[in-house]
């Protein structure tokens, strides 16, 4: 079985890769784990910058992402998976980049949380995460408030 994990920093993420994890563990076969932080493209944004802001800008959203890569992969760890791929993806849309990572490496199963760091509602499900849902070509496990376990 091949997973994709979606990763933000959101409490939403860190609850996805304990599902993921348990997932993994339960699963009769060997799980293939593949976690990814998608940060989005300032190329395309039109704002009064210079090349040299917008450089800057792009080197701390991927510092930031390498940081929230790692940070799953020690949690991961420590629930007893260790053989996990880090992805990091530039894009303006997440969600179609993460769907095109699942088409491309033919996952099986996509865990996503139900909202991301900028959810506000309580009863709405992200947008990255909806998209998700609607055109993934797999499985999609959409985590909701850590409760589990």
């Amino acid at each position: 079985m091949k997973m994709l994990i979606a990763v933000d920093g959101s409490k939403y993420a860190a609850e996805g890769l304990r599902v993921a994890a348990h997932h993994a563990r339960t699963c009769g076969t060997k799980a293939t784990i593949h976690i990814m932080n998608v940060i989005p493209s300032v190329a395309d944004i039109d704002l009064e910058l210079s090349a040299s802001e917008r450089d800057r800008i792009l080197e701390s959203m991927k510092q930031r992402g390498e940081s929230i890569l790692e940070r799953a992969r020690d949690q991961l760890k420590q629930y007893g998976i260790a053989d996990v791929t880090l992805t990091l993806a530039t894009s303006p849309s997440p969600a179609t980049e993460i769907i095109s990572f699942a088409e491309k490496e033919r996952i099986d199963l996509i865990v996503i949380g139900s909202r991301g760091r900028g959810a506000n509602g309580r009863f709405f499900l992200g947008s990255v995460a909806s998209n998700v849902v609607r055109h993934s070509p797999c499985c999609v496990y959409v985590v909701k408030e850590p409760r589990w376990l």
